[in-house]
């Protein structure tokens, strides 16, 4: 009995030590970051692919956005950033083609934070195609235009693609960031082992940080020099 006390001790002091060792400034795996069991394919060359998985009517992804689109920012060069719409459900699936419809026509970096605006601020719910058409219109993009590309087939094979990408990447939640193809984290997970009661702002910026670790990380390796 005193030697499983003994051992029973000696574990716990082993995992808060761990625990103690795992902040974003020295972010630790199954603590601050998950590894997938098998990297994906990136297309980023010799820059460092950040994906982000989210969804428009999710608060949390309203709330990290303006954080990121910073950290997106000020990573340059570095990264390639790309976003994916995850789907969940018919009321979803308007907002997930109003997505890739503004990313083929190529007004997304225009009109994303607007969207958000327009869900979480001005509470449209954005749920059925023609809400999602007037919106378009009421914002300045020709409704013919937007809606030709919301019905393509271009569209609908991105959103089917979004699922096939949250199955590959394991994400069952979100907003989730995958680093290298090959890294998750959200500010959820660095949230999970801050000491205290951090706040959301608090687990952002920390899991910004551990971000900033992972494309360090997931560099390419520099060309050994010839002799």
């Amino acid at each position: 009995m005193r030697y499983l006390k003994k051992l029973l001790g000696a574990f716990a002091l082993a995992t808060a030590a761990s625990m103690a060792g795992a902040t974003p400034e020295h972010p630790q795996n199954n603590v601050d970051y998950l590894t997938l069991p098998q990297a994906q394919d990136t297309d980023s060359g010799d820059k460092v692919e950040v994906i982000e998985f989210f969804a428009y009517y999710c608060p949390h992804c309203n709330v990290l956005e303006p954080r990121l689109a910073a950290w997106v920012k000020k990573q340059g060069d570095n990264i390639v950033f790309k976003r994916v719409h995850v789907p969940r459900d018919e009321n979803v699936l308007p907002q997930q083609r109003l997505f890739y419809t503004l990313e083929a026509l190529g007004l997304l970096e225009q009109y994303h934070a607007k969207v958000f605006a327009a869900m979480h601020e001005q509470r449209l719910r954005l749920n059925r195609d023609e809400q999602v058409f007037d919106w378009a219109q009421q914002n300045g993009i020709d409704r013919e235009k937007f809606v030709n590309a919301y019905r393509s087939f271009g569209v609908q094979a991105r959103v089917r693609r979004a699922g096939y990408m949250m199955q590959n990447y394991r994400v069952n939640y979100w907003p989730v960031v995958v680093v290298g193809g090959k890294y998750l984290t959200s500010p959820s997970q660095v949230g999970e082992n801050m000491r205290g009661e951090p706040t959301e702002a608090e687990q952002q910026e920390a899991a910004l940080k551990v971000m900033d670790y992972l494309v360090q990380k997931s560099k390419p390796a520099a060309p050994a020099a010839a002799k």
